[in-house]
């Protein structure tokens, strides 16, 4: 696990994906496969659901880990910030994900009644990948250009 003394990636770098979808009268479907559809193998998935509003969740950011992060139903925003800049991108369309590179921070908030949140990580669950305090990112994000 690398635990880097600085930061490098770029709002910039998260990027939208629009998964592929299958429409039909009965209902749609759309499917992710490892290699395929997204830019990493997929080793672990969680899911966030029943969230109160005005709550928020993540708040972190990985050394490593890449997430793909999925507004299955409902919607809600994702801010992202890399040290130097920030970003808000709402998720409201279970076909369309959010690519969060490591190094990137994130906080879900803004939740509609009823949403679920899937992530699709490229590592499993390991805590020193975690970067929970916002002032230990920055530290870690201040040689950045801004």
């Amino acid at each position: 696990m690398s635990t880097d003394s600085h930061i490098t990636s770029d709002v910039d770098q998260c990027e939208l994906i629009t998964l592929d979808k299958h429409s039909h009268e009965n209902g749609n479907l759309t499917v992710i496969e490892n290699g395929l559809h997204i830019p990493f193998d997929i080793k672990r998935v969680y899911y966030l659901y029943d969230i109160p509003g005005g709550e928020e969740r993540g708040g972190h950011s990985h050394y490593e880990c890449h997430e793909l992060i999925i507004a299955v139903s409902g919607s809600f925003n994702v801010e992202i910030d890399d040290g130097v800049k920030k970003k808000v991108v709402t998720l409201n369309r279970s076909n369309v994900a959010l690519h969060a590179h490591p190094g990137i921070w994130r906080t879900l908030n803004n939740f509609s009644s009823g949403s679920i949140c899937l992530v699709l990580a490229s590592d499993k669950y390991c805590e020193a990948d975690y970067v929970r305090e916002y002032d230990v990112f920055k530290s870690l994000t201040k040689d950045k250009k801004k």
